[in-house]
């Protein structure tokens, strides 16, 4: 378990802020996340790692001359929103275009990608490295399906290496997706990890078992195998790694034999004992290999065995020298210019004079989002346990943190007048905002959505229906899922249907009718395999249980639904 917190809800902001104090000549903090202390003498690419927090030292532990620029810091094992990237992002650029780099996994994909669009259209230059260097989490035939562990660090530094010597943002790029291409990584759990304030682990492994193939944000094992020894455990990895060697590659690797938070370093040197032996038997010459922490998942008792071919040039880049908070190889002095805090403007959003009819219904959407609030804080540690059977366990407080930003934005726009339209949307912004990770992507932009289909109208059945069409469609159009994939969309898709097909010009019974048919779904979802999201790797082990998006999609429906009865009476 953890120990020691002050609101378990604010830990992960209350550590960079930790993080940023003590090693303030390194580094500064900026809103999500952190970037290096001043600006460089001459334009140099950014290279921007990032995704959830509770890895450290990724993300922000790299930042420094000869690796990352700064670090983009998301929620525990949530990814960061489109806005905190946004802002790393025009905090570390220097004029020569950035580069993102994270995990593969679909809520960074969808928040890095927003963020793109966004800086690109201000004129940035912005490219994406996405890591899938996981063996257990696809097939070799579908690598690009699979996630992105502790190789992160190795495509990171090489990539760092090559924007320090100067080279231009498609060469950096380049270089990491090379590295990429030659990084593999296996990895395995002797026990979950916990939320900080949680009073169980994510998962539990079994007495005299380990969990093989695990992910870096909470999820358990592929597999339950009985706990080897140390040397069986390192012929296992071993073996498993070099049966994925590159083709054309040659037997110079760098070697990343990676803890997860609670294994020993003492165990981790018994372990490399063996992984370095069985190397060398196999006729590879491991260099300037790396024991330790590197990418950890919190207080996890597991290991990780990471291996890059590297060539003339990415051996060059990867002992090139670098000096982070956590990681410091050879000597480097940073060049820097004048040093620049670029202090953000304050953003002002006026909203154009909406009719009285409009603000009253805005007073609507607020108090039925102060209930969704209400009923999402109830439920947290339960959508929190459906989340841990094949997936990460946060979805519940990432639901948590995004309704609680949509209803300070919403508020905030009706004091400014906004009519019911422009409260709705507000309260998408603030959620995508605030909330990251896939969720908050998807609930954001589907809320604006409908909020722009509402406008000025009023609250009646056949508008709702317009709106809920909208939010679907957006959904859909965003997350790429489809019915009978396992997601909200099995919820979603038949709330949609049956506020579309209703009858009745009743709001009330229409939205009750399909309130039921979502929660109908919701709970068949049970019976589904998954085939998108970080589900997918642990997909039998979900049968039985629904999913978490899909119940949280029918609970916010119901309280709606209970709302409008309420204020209809």
């Amino acid at each position: 378990m953890t120990y020691l917190w002050d609101d378990p809800a604010d830990f992960a902001d209350d550590a960079l802020t930790g993080f940023c104090e003590l090693h303030a000549d390194l580094v500064r903090q900026v809103p999500g996340g952190a970037v290096r202390r001043g600006r460089p003498e001459r334009p140099k690419v950014a290279v921007l790692p990032g995704g959830g927090s509770g890895h450290y030292p990724a993300f922000y532990g790299v930042i420094g001359p000869g690796l990352a620029d700064g670090a983009v810091s998301g929620n525990l094992f949530t990814s960061p929103s489109a806005q905190d990237a946004c802002s790393v992002a025009r905090a570390a650029h220097s004029g020569a275009g950035v580069v993102f780099s994270y995990g593969n996994y679909a809520g960074d994909v969808m928040n890095f990608g927003l963020a793109a669009d966004r800086l690109r259209s201000e004129g940035v230059e912005v490219e994406h490295v996405v890591v899938t260097d996981d063996i257990a989490s696809a097939p070799a035939e579908e690598s690009e399906r699979r996630r992105g562990i502790a190789g992160d660090f190795t495509v990171f530094k090489l990539m760092g290496a090559a924007a320090e010597e100067g080279a231009e943002l498609a060469e950096v790029v380049r270089i990491g997706r090379k590295t990429n291409d030659r990084t593999r990584t296996i990895g395995t759990a002797f026990a979950g990890c916990s939320f900080p304030g949680a009073a169980e682990p994510l998962f539990q492994v079994p007495d005299g078992h380990m969990g093989l193939g695990l992910g870096i944000h909470g999820e358990p094992g592929l597999r339950d195998v009985p706990l080897p020894s140390a040397a069986e455990l390192a012929e296992d990895f071993v073996t498993r790694v070099l049966a994925e060697k590159p083709a054309g590659a040659g037997d110079r690797v760098a070697v990343l034999l990676n803890g997860l938070g609670a294994v020993k370093h003492e165990e981790l040197l018994v372990l490399w004992r063996h992984v370095a032996g069985r190397l060398r038997d196999s006729g590879h010459v491991p260099v300037l290999p790396e024991v330790g922490e590197l990418v950890t998942s919190l207080d996890m008792a597991g290991v990780s065995l990471t291996l890059t071919w590297l060539d003339d040039e990415l051996e060059r880049l990867w002992t090139a020298p670098a000096w982070t908070p956590a990681f410091r190889r050879g000597h480097i002095t940073e060049v820097r210019g004048e040093e620049t805090v670029d202090e953000p403007e304050a953003e002002t959003v006026g909203y154009a004079p909406a009719a009285d009819s409009s603000r009253r219904l805005a007073e609507h959407v607020v108090a039925a989002l102060r209930r969704v609030e209400t009923a999402v804080r109830d439920a947290e540690d339960e959508l929190g346990a459906i989340d841990t059977v094949a997936g990460d366990g946060d979805h519940g407080r990432g639901m948590v943190r995004g309704v609680s930003a949509a209803v300070e934005a919403a508020e905030r726009a009706q004091l400014a007048g906004a009519g019911a339209g422009d409260c709705l949307a507000a309260a998408g912004d603030g959620w995508a905002d605030r909330a990251g990770g896939t969720s908050g992507v998807l609930w954001g932009a589907g809320l604006r959505a409908a909020g722009e289909v509402l406008g000025e109208h009023a609250g009646d059945a056949e508008i709702a229906a317009k709106a809920v069409d909208a939010l679907a469609a957006r959904i859909r159009e965003l997350g790429g899922a489809e019915v009978g994939d396992k997601t909200l969309v099995d919820a979603l898709e038949p709330f949609r249907a049956a506020l579309l097909s209703a009858t009745t010009s009743s709001l009330v019974e229409a939205w009750g009718e399909a309130a039921t048919a979502a929660d109908r779904a919701a709970r068949d979802s049970a019976r589904l395999v998954p085939r998108k999201g970080r589900a997918r790797p642990l997909a039998e082990r979900s049968v039985g249980t629904p999913d978490p998006g899909a119940v949280s999609f029918a609970l916010i429906t119901k309280v709606i639904g209970d709302y409008l009865t309420g204020a209809n009476t």
